[in-house]
């Protein structure tokens, strides 16, 4: 029997779970930093440290790249995780964004569909659908009705986030290090650009920051990015992407569960409910991609 038939288990089971958890508590950290250092100025700030870490690792992308990986760069790095942490900050709550954030793989689904002519058969069509049904019933918590622009701001996030995956999937030659290296790098500058512009009083801030502020920052450069993203990579050259990623799930899970016990976080029944919707989504697209991973070439059966 392989691997992938299998599963994950023993050591790469832990490290899925791993990689889950580093990713679940950048919410949390983030948070607190979020509250010494503006949004876009955090993010530049988490770039230049992954920058500077991995600058003696990246290599140059094949010829014809250049074009695809600054999109993927500016996308990705600046506009998406800007975003992000603005909506972050604006929520107060670490659970929303946290489960509306996974609203980003039935938005892959419809733009590969549109662009790439990717074909998903209707029970992923159902899911995605549940998964947006989801956000609406989300949308109803008190959590999220206190600061609902927060919601519409991770959804854009989500949006880019979406985009640069399906972008992604066009890179060709490009390894891990050096996507993030060149990622970090190319979104350093529009990134201190958008928050000169857009974040008035945002360098005296970081100049007053405590170790809350840069610790955030760094904890989302080593932990988030360099070992987390790391890490799955690793996970991906054993195992097929589709056997791996139903685990990343997990994610918001120990992210809500973290909100609850020490950001103070109270879901109530349209979170869990909403939440739960969405989660499940998500969790099917995933299940009938690995499910369409596993079957052969010259089966006719619908794509997923």
């Amino acid at each position: 029997m392989t691997g992938a038939a299998r599963g994950l288990r023993g050591r790469d089971l832990a490290l899925v779970l791993l990689v889950c958890l580093f990713w679940a508590a950048n919410f949390l950290t983030s948070a607190h930093a979020l509250r010494e250092i503006p949004p876009f100025l955090f993010t530049a700030l988490r770039m230049a440290m992954l920058a500077a870490m991995l600058a003696w690792f990246v290599k140059p992308p094949p010829r014809g790249q250049w074009p695809l990986l600054a999109a993927v760069a500016l996308v990705n790095g600046a506009l998406h995780f800007g975003t992000s942490f603005l909506a972050l900050r604006m929520a107060g709550n670490l659970s929303s964004p946290a489960i509306v954030m996974q609203s980003y793989v039935p938005m892959a689904a419809l733009l590969a569909w549109w662009w790439l002519g990717e074909r998903f058969a209707w029970r992923t069509g159902l899911a995605i659908a549940l998964s947006f049904a989801g956000v609406l019933v989300l949308g109803f918590d008190p959590m999220v009705l206190a600061a609902p622009a927060a919601l519409a701001v991770m959804l854009v996030s989500s949006l880019l986030l979406a985009i640069g995956t399906v972008l992604m999937r066009r890179l060709r030659g490009v390894d891990m290090a050096s996507q993030q290296g060149w990622t970090a790098i190319i979104a350093l500058l529009p990134l201190l650009a958008i928050s000169a512009a857009f974040e008035p009083g945002g360098f005296a801030q970081l100049r007053e920051a405590t170790w809350i502020g840069w610790g955030g920052a760094l904890y989302a450069a080593v932990f988030a990015s360099l070992l987390g993203h790391g890490v799955f990579y690793m996970l991906v050259q054993r195992h097929p992407v589709a056997q791996v990623t139903p685990y990343l799930l997990i994610t918001p899970v120990f992210a809500v569960a973290l909100g609850i016990a020490f950001w103070g976080d109270r879901p109530g029944p349209a979170m869990w409910i909403g939440g739960a919707m969405v989660l499940g989504g998500v969790l099917a697209i995933a299940l009938r991609t690995q499910r369409k991973a596993r079957t052969p070439v010259n089966d006719a059966s619908p794509a997923a």
